[in-house]
């Protein structure tokens, strides 16, 4: 899942990694958390960001969802992340967990991309909105892992399937 509406992008780095989210932000995250809900998505953890942004969308779905202190931190998850320091940890969770992990673009394109897409010709474009969120089922755990993409759901959508209250 990619992070909500945030504040102005600030010049220095250390003004980045503390950007909040905007009133609008942290009510449209709601709104998604609630959708996310209603589809009966479960999660046994959530991996976040440490910037401000991505640690205060994990804490309000992991709230609507009810998730309870399953939150966790992962440097590797920031724009400057490694991928393989990030594929390395994703390798050594539990085969059954359902995980979600709330960061930024284009680390998540590029994710999608490399799992989706690893060994084809030609490379896909994802590009995941503010509040949007992919869900991938892994396949293999190797270096980069491999996996299917499920489905793609726009913020839009999410919205949408809120405001409808649809099961």
């Amino acid at each position: 899942m990619r992070h909500g509406e945030a504040g102005e992008r600030s010049s220095s780095l250390a003004g980045d990694r503390k950007r909040p989210l905007t009133s609008s932000g942290k009510l449209e995250i709601s709104e998604i958390a609630k959708a996310l809900k209603i589809i009966g998505l479960k999660f046994d953890l959530v991996m976040t960001s440490p910037l401000k942004r991505a640690y205060d969308t994990a804490t309000i779905v992991s709230e609507v969802l009810k998730i309870g202190n399953k939150v966790q931190v992962w440097k590797e998850l920031t724009p400057e992340g490694k991928k393989t320091e990030l594929y390395r940890k994703i390798s050594e969770l539990k085969e059954e967990y359902v995980v979600l992990m709330v960061g930024h673009q284009p680390l998540f394109g590029e994710m999608t991309n490399d799992m989706i897409q690893r060994g084809k010709s030609s490379q896909c474009n994802i590009l995941l909105k503010k509040g949007g969120i992919v869900r991938i089922r892994l396949k293999t755990r190797n270096s980069v892992p491999k996996g299917e993409l499920r489905w793609l759901l726009t913020p839009g959508i999410l919205k949408s399937i809120c405001k409808k209250g649809v099961k």
